[in-house]
């Protein structure tokens, strides 16, 4: 059985990635190198493509690259303990709570500046007046 081969213009309609960030993937190592056809375009198979895919889903979660290569590097072996996943999980959950504390920090101090506009001319403003530090 035939297993269907992609272009990388194939494979970025099918993944929602752009070729150029495929082609980005395979130099970092993220993706092996492919097959390349007689007239040298390349040849991705159905397991690149849920490779590609898994990379995207744990960059939409917000991992770095380097934390992208050590994922691909649990998937790859599967027989082993999932304790590190569940850590590198972990970790990124923390770092996302962190994020949204000081998200929800600058909302805080953004309300606190409009809050104390009370219109008129920039000369006045006390927003300006606060960003530049003459309260």
């Amino acid at each position: 059985m035939n297993e269907p081969r992609f272009t990388v213009g194939q494979l970025a309609t099918a993944t929602a990635t752009k070729a150029v960030t495929i082609r980005y993937y395979e130099s970092m190592g993220l993706l092996p190198a492919v097959q390349r056809s007689s007239s040298g375009y390349r040849q991705y198979s159905a397991q690149d493509r849920d490779r590609l895919v898994f990379i995207r889903r744990s960059r939409a979660l917000g991992f770095s690259l380097d934390d992208v290569r050590e994922l691909l590097s649990f998937s790859d072996h599967r027989q082993d303990s999932c304790a590190a996943v569940d850590a590198k999980i972990a970790e990124q959950l923390a770092q996302v709570r962190l994020r949204i504390r000081d998200l929800l920090g600058l909302e805080q101090e953004l309300q606190r500046l409009i809050d104390c506009c009370q219109g008129g001319v920039i000369e006045q403003c006390r927003i300006i007046e606060s960003l530049t530090g003459h309260q």
